[in-house]
């Protein structure tokens, strides 16, 4: 018993355009199967790096998370999961769900094998816990795939201006342990910038910020040290992170 995949891979339009550990992303560098009434607007998609990309995941007996219904098709000895651990495993899970927005359950996929993810215009950025701490939280909606080893849960944004008036929720999903996971973001590796705090401020205007480090402080500041400066600035309010740890953060919304 065993499986081969061919004109995958192996195929002529396909790019391998990143990879870590189970992971590897696969990029369509020209969509092949267009129209000759839409041959023009993919014509320029291309050009434009807006191309199709699928997640592609190898498992040799070991397990994955997976975003609920992000699964194409897989095969090899692989069998589908719920990933729950019993009644307090599902209360805790469902309540992450409901303060972060994120589904209750993240389908588990155990065994060897190949897991593929429906095609997607987003960029696939795979990141390592270990250049993290152990630790980090997301922007809501960027969750893609994770090893099992890495738990998810809500996390608190701890300061009150935080809470109430930033942009980021009361809570934040958080990714913890020693593995990869896999964000769907729509701006490419490339572009995002990294900043790595060693008891230091970043002051961002905006929700740039995509992914930042558990153990960073975050709060909502006048970018001014008063009303009147903030005012003049034309900034207003900032987002401030502070501490020692990572920021992950794209050029614009």
């Amino acid at each position: 018993m065993g499986f081969q995949i061919f004109n995958f891979e192996d195929n002529s339009n396909v790019s391998v355009v990143s990879r870590k550990g189970i992971f590897k992303v696969i990029q369509y560098d020209k969509d092949l199967s267009c129209t000759a009434e839409d041959a023009q607007t993919k014509f320029y998609m291309s050009q434009m790096n807006v191309k199709k990309r699928q997640l592609m995941i190898t498992l040799n007996d070991e397990s994955v998370n997976i975003q609920p219904g992000a699964m194409q098709w897989y095969v090899g000895d692989v069998h589908q999961t719920t990933g729950l651990k019993g009644i307090g495993d599902t209360i805790k899970k469902f309540f992450n769900a409901q303060v972060t927005g994120e589904s209750t359950i993240k389908p588990q996929y155990v065994g060897t094998g190949v897991i593929v993810t429906e095609p997607s215009y987003k960029h696939y950025i795979i990141e390592d816990l270990d250049d993290w701490n152990g630790a980090m939280c997301v922007e809501d909606g960027l969750y893609c795939a994770s090893e099992t080893k890495v738990s998810l849960s809500a996390s608190m944004i701890k300061s009150v201006s935080g809470q109430t008036i930033g942009e980021e929720g009361l809570f934040n999903l958080c990714l913890k342990g020693s593995g990869k996971v896999v964000l769907e973001c729509d701006v490419p590796q490339e572009e995002l910038i990294t900043i790595d705090l060693h008891n230091d401020t970043l002051k961002i205007d905006g929700s740039f910020a995509i992914a930042w480090s558990e153990n960073l402080d975050f709060t909502v500041e006048r970018s001014g040290k008063t009303l009147i400066g903030s005012a003049m600035s034309g900034e207003g309010l900032v987002n401030v992170y502070r501490g020692t740890g990572r920021v992950l953060i794209k050029p614009q919304i």
